[in-house]
Formats: C-alpha cells, structure tokens, sequence
C-alpha cells in the first residue's frame, strides 16, 4: 500500500536476513510517513559503523518515469520512412550528435544531446503495466500482472543497501519519491522500512508544502516528543531478539526521525521558493517542470535515491503515457505533452552538469515499454486533452515491449552517444539489445553495489540475487 506524508511514521518491518521475522507495529504516531532511512535490521547488525563518505561524495540516482510507456518513435527513434501505416505526422530533427536525429517534439532535448546518452534497444518480454514495471524496476522474468511485487525494486534495494553502511549523519531520507512510481512496484520481501518517502501533490502550486518536515514552533516539537516516546507504543518484543539491544535501535530511529522533523536543513531542502524565479522558469512552470527541479535540489542535498513520475493532466485525458486509441488521441497526447516533458528533461540535465553534479548523479529516463510501431484505430471511450469525444475514431499505439529508448546522462558516463538500434520500423531491437538485467546492473554500478555478487534474503530466508541476469552496460559506466 502507497504511504504519504499524511499518515503515520514508516513502522519497522521484518528484515531480510533474520530467523524467525520482527513483525511490524505501529510505534510512532508523529504525522509524518515514509521516513525510511534507518531500518531495525540494520540498525542492529551495523549501528556502531560510520557511514561512507559526506554526501557530496555518495553517489545518487534520479529516476524519471514514464507511466503507461512511452512512444519511441515519437521521441528518440522516429522511423520517418516506414510507411503510412507506421510513421506518424511529425517530422525529424538534427540533435547535436552527429547521426541522431529525434522527433521533432523534442527540440531542447536535440540542442543538448551531447550531454547525455541515447539507449535505442531496450527490449523486455512482458506486454502489461504491471509485469513490465516489475520487469525494467525488479528483474522480474515473469510475464504474467502480479497484484504485487515478487522481487524489490532498485530502488528499495539501493536504500537497503545503502543502509548497511550505518545510521546516516545527512537528516533528508536516502530515498525519496516525489510523487513516484509505486503502483506495480516496492520492497517486497525486504519490507516496507525501505519503501520512499514520499511527496504527494503539484509542486508548482502556491500551496504545495511538506508537512511536518523543519518545524520550527517549539510547542509543536515538545507535543511531538512527547508523543514519539516509542517505549510507549511497542508492543511486546520477539524473543528471538535481545531486548536492550532493540530498545536502543529504536531510540536511535527515534532520534533520527526528530530530527528530520525539527532540523531546518530538511525544510530547506524541500522549500521550491528558496529558487529564483529564472531557474524554476527554466524547468517550466507545472507539476512536471517542478518535480523535477525538487529533484536536483534533494540529490543535491544528499538524497541518495530519487524517483517521480511524469504523469496527470500533463498528459491527457487518463494522465498517463498509455495512448491507446481508445484512451486518447497518440499523436495529439504527443504533442500536448511534449512542451512540458522537452523543457523539464532538458533542464534538468543541464542543471546537473552546471552545478557540477554530473559525476555524481545519474540521471534516468525511462517507461516500462515502448508503442506498436503500427498505428491502431479504435473508437474514443471520451473527450477530453488529446482525445476526441465518444465514439470518434482515432489513432493510437499499444504497448510494445519488443524495443524501446531510455536516456541517460551524468554519472560520470561519456555523452553525446546513441547505442543500438532498431529494425526500420522500429519493432525489433537488433543491435546492442539490452534488457532489465542490463538496465538495473548499471544502475547498481553508479551506486557502488556489486550486482553480480550480491545477495538478499527472500521471505523464506532463501538467498536472492538482486540481478539474475545482466551486466553494467558498458557505454554506460562512467
């Protein structure tokens, strides 16, 4: 189940890699949710550890993700000559890379290209939403829609991870999600401790605010001491466990969770209008644009995971990326989204070079597929952004998981690249074809965790690699 900020504090979960289980309880009532930095588990094996280096060294990840899959021949892989039944009616531009052109949607993107990385031949097997998320994020093999995860996602694998090196000394969580990918995915069986936390709502609103992160109003913060006494409100613990060493775990989350409530650094972080007016114009003035300037400002601020999704009213009519014909016109969804998605991609990628950033972050844009490169005709189920009324016929692609575009820049990666391709229509990877083992193998190589050799407990205790198959690819490590 999603958690937001408006609900209770992340409670502690069984971990992975304990006989017998610690079941969750509920034991902070704060206001706030999704504190997910210190974990019980590791808090028990490694607290005494200090935690690997400041957090201008730690090297970070953000996730932009296309929900429903993105179309890429109307974004990074346009096939302008294959035919009236396949081509679109955009035409192509030259980008700054000699040899890659895009659709014509993408004119900010095109003038950058030489910061960041084209992958053209992405392929996984799964047709549905659900498995092909579970795909790309988990490494799931399974092509059937699951109602829930088998495997934990990258990222809460990354925080998993990354939470062995010690309680961390940074107040902001190491994972966060604004606004993120988490209906098709999550931790699994590592538990929901490393699940995000998570930022709901527009940014771009007056009123977008974090609740309960920096308070200053002494009072509040003596009620929310009184009322985080955790010793209150354990219930009794496994007997498994050494109950002093438990108790002081927990202080220790107590203390931390207080302290990303009171400390002003986390409400700093999260404050949009501490931006001048230039920059956040730059990202474009909407939920997308914003999203993704509070993502830099949170990496930038030691955030070590960062995923949100360019979906709502951005999109069209059903706010997602899924342009079927009978849920929107693709091409007008193309074009309606595309001045936003252009601005705020392009900007970011700049942002995280001129802030000099691009060593240390890695920047991924992605969907779950990509779309038939045959265009289909259905009837509209209704009106609306990029979609005519009921009954109107219209085109749209469906989903396509044979071959897809992903981009990435920074991380230290050489830019200003395009690696694979498709087939003239674009329905086939046939060079350099890559798949979701070789997509989350790099992302674990940014972030310093050796994928081939690393294991996690499963829910029967049984040892689970976090890639089964795959490896970094190599265009794409810096």
């Amino acid at each position: 189940m999603r958690r937001s900020l408006h609900t209770s504090l992340s409670n502690i979960c069984r971990g992975p890699g304990l006989s017998g289980g610690f079941h969750r309880r509920g034991f902070l009532q704060t206001g706030l949710a999704g504190f997910t930095t210190l974990s019980l588990p590791s808090i028990l094996r490694l607290r005494a550890n200090d935690e690997a280096g400041s957090s201008r060294d730690r090297t970070a990840v953000i996730m932009v993700w296309q929900p429903g899959g993105c179309s890429h021949l109307e974004t990074y892989d346009p096939k302008p000559n294959s035919g009236s039944e396949y081509s679109g009616p955009f035409g192509t531009i030259a980008t700054k890379v000699p040899g890659l052109n895009f659709c014509e949607l993408l004119p900010r993107q095109a003038a950058i290209a030489d910061r960041f990385t084209v992958l053209r031949s992405m392929r996984q097997t799964a047709g549905g939403h659900p498995a092909g998320s579970m795909q790309l994020l988990s490494g799931d093999p399974d092509t059937r829609d699951k109602p829930k995860p088998k495997f934990p996602d990258w990222m809460s694998v990354a925080n998993y991870m990354r939470s062995q090196n010690g309680p961390r000394q940074n107040p902001l969580p190491s994972y966060v999600g604004i606004n993120p990918p988490l209906e098709y995915n999550g931790p699994a069986y590592l538990g929901d401790t490393y699940s995000p936390f998570v930022v709901s709502g527009d940014p771009n609103q007056p009123s977008f605010s974090v609740p309960n992160i920096g308070l200053s109003d002494a009072k509040e913060v003596r009620r929310l001491g009184r009322r985080s006494t955790l010793r209150q409100n354990l219930d009794t613990l496994e007997r498994t466990f050494d109950q002093q060493r438990e108790l002081a775990a927990l202080d220790e989350f107590e203390s931390q969770a207080m302290t990303l409530l009171t400390n002003p650094k986390t409400k700093e972080a999260f404050d949009l209008t501490l931006e001048d007016d230039k920059t956040r114009d730059r990202y474009g003035r909407n939920a997308w644009g914003q999203q993704l300037l509070l993502a830099r400002r949170l990496v930038e601020a030691g955030v070590d995971v960062l995923t949100t999704s360019l979906n709502g009213p951005l999109c069209g009519r059903t706010q997602n990326w899924d342009d079927h014909a009978v849920n929107q016109h693709v091409f007008d969804a193309m074009k309606f989204r595309s001045e936003a998605y252009d601005r705020a991609v392009s900007a970011l990628i700049e942002d995280i070079f001129e802030r000099g950033l691009d060593q240390r972050v890695l920047v991924v844009v992605t969907g779950e597929f990509g779309r038939t490169p045959k265009i289909s005709y259905a009837a509209s189920t209704g009106a609306g952004n990029a979609s005519a009324p009921a009954g109107t016929q219209q085109p749209g692609r469906d989903h396509w998981p044979r071959a897809f575009s992903n981009i990435w820049a920074g991380g230290g990666i050489e830019a200003g690249r395009f690696i694979g391709a498709t087939d003239k229509r674009g329905e086939d990877s046939i060079e350099r074809i890559c798949g979701p083992g070789d997509f989350l193998a790099t992302i674990y190589h940014h972030l310093g965790i050796d994928s081939a050799n690393t294991l996690i407990r499963d829910f029967n205790g049984r040892p689970t690699p976090i890639v089964d198959h795959g490896k970094p690819i190599p265009e794409l490590i810096g």
